[in-house]
């Protein structure tokens, strides 16, 4: 995993990578904000979950500007936005596998999110 893909001291599952290591067309569910363990939200972080990225919503990566990737539109549940990579560091989540998108519940049971919740999502 790159160094892009992971904050700083946090042990991630394989299957959940930074928001900012996407590119265009990639799609998923976001699994949590900030850099884990006990350490309080920063700002950025909570105005990330105001922005509605919070656990169980759908997203997708809609563009990124050239030459530098940098800043990209993602539209997160209803809402379309610009972030730039260093921001979307904080976000974390999990790519779409067939469909689903497989999300652990308070009591560590996986359970699956169906994708007709972005119906309206192109």
């Amino acid at each position: 995993m790159d160094a892009v893909a992971a904050p700083c001291g946090v042990a991630l599952d394989p299957g959940h990578v930074s928001l900012a290591a996407l590119s265009p067309g990639a799609r998923g569910c976001v699994v949590g904000v900030g850099s884990g363990g006990d350490a309080p939200l920063s700002a950025l972080e909570r105005r990330l979950l105001e922005f509605g990225f919070v656990h169980g919503e759908q997203f997708e990566i809609l563009a990124e500007a050239r030459p530098g990737r940098d800043p990209f539109v993602v539209r997160i549940g209803h809402t379309t936005l610009a972030l730039r990579r260093r921001e979307a560091e904080h976000v974390l989540i999990e790519l779409h596998r067939l469909g689903a998108c497989a999300l652990r519940d308070a009591r560590g049971t996986v359970s699956a999110l169906e994708t007709s919740r972005a119906g309206s999502v192109p």
